[in-house]
């Protein structure tokens, strides 16, 4: 079986991303529009960092395929499969903020069993090998990450992109969740799921994400005692509308908001 990956070679895959992204970050370079209808970006570093990921992954696991956002899948051995994100929060990118982030996961027969997140403006990486879920920024010593005890709604603090991103029936029920919980914050993409590992929050809900969008942080949030789900309770690997919480208690009560049947 193939040996999960190591912080070690996470944090390969953080000096890549670093040395690819952070030349275009806050440089004002040419944003390039995937939609003819709506707005979807991608600039260059988006193309860069992926390329680097796949470079790296492809020399180490030559049998692992790899599923990205901005490159054509690659063919695996049919059991290992990388999902990568390379710019997650494009828009936060482009608009100088540092709260996107690089994500890599690594799927075993579909579930996931490894991944990160990497911001290399503040050159912080979360991360889950097969031994728990870390935090190292820099040349700093691995410290595990722990999910916060929080188990009643009233007490906890949920982030999400934007209640904007919620249609119909679903933004009524976003809107009673905002109202039960004690904070709500926006606009954090996938640096939202690394604070609620790192115990700085108790709940992330976003909907109609890909695969891409979740893989990576899967194996971060669970290692570190928390619980990710569909909106129906099933494995999220496959994206759609997802949820995160710190505690199974509050993962239910946040389900029975989100999807009263």
């Amino acid at each position: 079986m193939t040996k999960t990956p190591d912080i070690a070679f996470f944090q390969r895959l953080a000096a890549v991303s670093a040395a690819a992204s952070l030349p275009h970050f806050r440089a004002h370079g040419a944003v390039e529009n995937k939609l003819t209808d709506g707005f979807d970006p991608v600039t260059a570093a988006d193309r860069a960092v992926e390329s680097a990921l796949r470079e790296v992954i492809s020399e180490h696991y030559p049998d692992h395929g790899i599923l990205g956002e901005e490159f054509d899948l690659k063919e695996g051995d049919g059991v290992h499969q990388w999902v990568l994100d390379p710019i997650d929060g494009t828009r936060a990118f482009i608009s100088g903020l540092p709260v996107w982030g690089v994500l890599a996961g690594l799927n075993r027969n579909d579930r996931s069993i490894a991944g990160m997140m990497y911001q290399p403006f503040t050159d912080e990486l979360f991360c889950a090998d097969e031994d728990g879920s870390w935090y190292v920024r820099g040349d700093t010593e691995p410290l595990p990450l722990q999910t916060r005890t929080a188990k009643s709604l009233a007490d906890a603090t949920l982030f999400t992109t934007s209640p904007h991103l919620f249609e119909g029936a679903a933004r009524d029920r976003f809107s009673k969740l905002e109202a039960a919980v004690k904070l709500f914050r926006y606009g954090c993409d996938c640096y939202a799921f690394a604070m609620l590992a790192a115990g700085h929050a108790d709940i992330v809900v976003e909907p109609g994400l890909q695969p891409y969008d979740i893989c990576g942080l899967i194996s971060l949030i669970e290692k570190a005692g928390g619980v990710v789900t569909d909106w129906d309770g099933g494995r999220p690997e496959a994206g759609g509308n997802v949820v995160a919480a710190a505690t199974a208690e509050l993962h239910d009560k946040t389900l029975a908001l989100l999807n009263p049947k």
